[in-house]
């Protein structure tokens, strides 16, 4: 299993470079059918700090967080706060993690996820714009719209569930600084996980 598991972290840091947003910059604009069936664009949430988290119910990485509580946890902590968070799922059609609006449903429910929306992007659009390599990989954008975080959800890259216990959660710090004015102590770092299932090229 540990295999595996490394096997799966070593292809997730194996992804070509590509154009990446700028931390520091605008984040960019997209929209996306969300599993409920209605479209969702980022500039609905203008003025609200929004959490994107890329999604991949088969990666061990993501039942790290998901089996563990710990994601479900940062959502609901983060909506409490007004925080706006949209679970992204980049895995193309025959692709390990890709799901349509109903199997999208019962993941949620199954795991009592608490996004605001969780946006079906089967083309990898919203994805290869924000150059999201890892599930999950995390970004944080402030109520101007402007990107503050991007990369991994904590400090401890495995798929240990036992390992977030003492982690450093990356984006909880992110939230804080960006809540008080402040600027993000740790506003890149590598995302870890199994890579996005894009569409193949």
């Amino acid at each position: 299993m540990k295999t595996a598991i490394a096997a799966f972290a070593a292809i997730a840091f194996a992804v070509p470079a590509i154009a990446a947003p700028q931390v520091g910059k605008p984040a960019p604009a997209f929209t996306a059918q969300t599993a409920a069936g209605t479209t969702v664009s980022l500039k609905d949430y203008a003025g609200k700090t929004v959490v994107l988290e890329w999604m991949n119910s088969g990666c061990p990485f993501v039942k790290k967080h998901y089996d563990s509580g710990n994601m479900q946890k940062l959502q609901a902590d983060a909506k409490a706060k007004g925080v706006v968070w949209l679970t992204v799922n980049s895995s193309a059609p025959g692709k390990q993690g890709h799901v349509d609006g109903a199997l999208a449903a019962k993941e949620m429910k199954d795991w009592k996820s608490q996004p605001t929306a969780y946006l079906l992007d089967p083309a990898g659009k919203v994805g290869k714009a924000y150059d999201a390599r890892a599930t999950p990989h995390m970004y944080v954008i402030d109520g101007k719209g402007v990107l503050r975080y991007a990369g991994a959800i904590d400090d401890k890259p495995t798929a240990n569930p036992a390992d977030i216990k003492g982690a450093k959660n990356y984006v909880t710090a992110a939230l804080g600084a960006v809540a008080a004015g402040r600027a993000v102590a740790d506003p890149v770092t590598r995302a870890y996980g199994c890579t996005v299932k894009y569409p193949d090229a």
